[in-house]
């Protein structure tokens, strides 16, 4: 780049995106990468302020902000998401298809430690949707040595730092826990909320039951539903440890592997987590999540929705923004709760 009085600029090629802010109408490039300086451009020019240009003056081993871009963008695109076009050096992911969005967060901090890059991204584990804005990254300057683009090649490695991956699991067993349902005494309040947090991942309940508080039967159904071929079992209700809750030692009897009876979340400590030798999950579910809008059920859902497995250490790491703060108007997800670091 050359830089150069704007009042000596006509004929020259501007290097960068020329931005003109009107307040309460627009901000946008006035002027593109390429353009040719006209006489009659000067007098605008002056008004944004531009009282100096950088041209055009190509250097061997730099490289321009746009081309820089597109280098990051290689770091970052995976499957089920697109870029927009580069604009004043800067390139923005979106999402293709409903699915979990996933940082690898240590390369992402790792590539973020270099001078003159940014990479900004959504939170981790977060559901998202067609349209949905993931991720967005620049350089600093307007130029950059291309070398220190091929060293963020060896730090973020073979694979991109971000995933989408579309939800799988299209069905459900549901099996509604508690003698007082099972007689009548009360009405299934709980069912409905199940079907509309699931319907909202594509999941349906296709089997269901009401076995009361019955161990042998809850763990009979539990077993019959896997065997039937569902994608998901959930256990809804008799989570405490009252001598009548009786859903998760039905649930151990399954056979079922156990990654957690007990979650840092609140509304959710109660949750349970296991999976079948196949992979198909097993969760029970406190009575929290038939009331509360958003509970540890929530946090995890997405995830077993895109049939990514939940390990301990992830249930543990949700204690870090695991406290719902109980507004009075709930706006999650577009609240703090789980987006611990």
């Amino acid at each position: 780049m050359k830089l150069i009085e704007t009042r000596r600029a006509v004929g020259r090629v501007l290097c960068h995106d020329m931005t003109q802010i009107i307040p309460g109408v627009s901000k946008d490039a006035r002027f593109r990468k390429g353009h040719i300086v006209a006489e009659e451009d000067i007098p605008v020019l002056l008004s944004m302020g531009k009282e100096h240009l950088y041209v055009w003056e190509k250097q061997p081993g730099m490289l321009h902000e746009d081309e820089a871009a597109l280098r990051l963008l290689r770091l970052c695109q995976n499957e089920h998401m697109h870029p927009t076009a580069v604009k004043e050096g800067k390139i923005e992911l979106i999402a293709d298809c409903p699915g979990l969005f996933r940082v690898d967060a240590q390369r992402l901090e790792a590539l973020n430690g270099e001078d003159q890059i940014m990479i900004a991204t959504r939170h981790t584990n977060t559901a998202v949707q067609p349209g949905d804005k993931l991720a967005g990254m620049r350089i600093i300057p307007l130029v950059i040595p291309g070398e220190k683009l091929d060293a963020l090649d060896a730090i973020a490695g073979e694979t991109p730092i971000l995933s989408l991956t579309p939800y799988k699991l299209k069905t459900c067993g549901l099996i509604t826990t508690g003698g007082e349902v099972a007689g009548g005494l009360i009405q299934d309040s709980f069912t409905p909320v199940i079907e509309k947090k699931l319907a909202a991942y594509g999941i349906a309940v296709t089997h269901r039951c009401l076995p009361g508080d019955d161990r042998a039967a809850i763990t009979a159904a539990a077993l019959d539903f896997h065997e039937q071929g569902v994608d998901l079992v959930l256990c809804t209700g008799g989570m405490s440890v009252d001598p009548d809750d009786r859903t998760p030692a039905a649930i151990r009897d399954t056979g079922a592997e156990i990654v957690c009876y007990g979650a840092p979340v609140l509304p959710g400590a109660m949750f349970l987590l296991g999976y079948f030798a196949d992979g198909v999950p097993i969760a029970g579910l406190p009575g929290c999540v038939m009331y509360a809008k958003a509970t540890v059920f929530d946090l995890v859902l997405p995830r077993l929705a895109a049939g990514v497995p939940v390990t301990r250490r992830e249930l543990r790491g949700m204690g870090h923004g695991g406290l719902c703060l109980g507004c009075e108007s709930c706006r999650y997800p577009v609240c703090p709760f789980g987006k611990g670091v």
